[in-house]
């Protein structure tokens, strides 16, 4: 393939930043705006969007110079684990939503969180958000599910633009 059809490192680092960027607004407007309150196993699947946003924005910063190419792969090939980790606990968290497989203690029952007083709260319970209900879908497909599609899809893109071979320089 001819190099002027490749995205340059840069341009890839700043399309892994925006789509990952995209992914985690998706989330807050389902949690913020719709009220869809995340459970443990949601807030976990963040967290590596958390890491990989400034990474890729990092890569795009020094992938203007050539002769930081091997960082830069190096670079994409931990955003590549990154999400490969993140595709796999989406799709720990639908087969539990699906119950091919029961989800961890912190996802179900009953716990109790203080909240200023601590005595009042030992009172009242505070229900945790199940991981085994999804809360929303579409085409029978839940959050969890879209998530590691969109993980995957950014792995598998994070791990072509790591293996070109030559590295094409800006």
């Amino acid at each position: 393939m001819d190099d002027r059809a490749r995205l340059a490192p840069q341009t890839a680092a700043l399309a892994i930043a925006a789509i990952a960027a995209a992914t985690i607004g998706g989330a807050w407007y389902f949690q913020l705006v719709l009220g869809l309150t995340p459970c443990p196993l949601c807030l976990d699947q963040r967290v590596l969007y958390y890491v990989a946003i400034p990474l890729a924005l990092l890569l795009a910063a020094i992938a203007r110079d050539p002769g930081r190419a091997n960082h830069v792969r190096a670079g994409f090939h931990v955003l590549a684990f990154l999400f490969v980790i993140a595709a796999a606990i989406g799709v720990y968290h639908a087969g539990i939503e699906w119950k091919f497989w029961a989800g961890p203690a912190a996802c179900t029952g009953a716990t109790l969180a203080p909240s200023g007083d601590i005595l009042s709260s030992l009172k009242e319970p505070v229900r945790v958000v199940p991981c085994d209900e999804a809360s929303w879908r579409l085409f029978g497909i839940s959050l969890a599910g879209y998530n590691a599609l969109i993980a995957g899809a950014l792995a598998l893109f994070a791990l072509a633009v790591a293996r070109r071979d030559p590295f094409p320089s800006p």
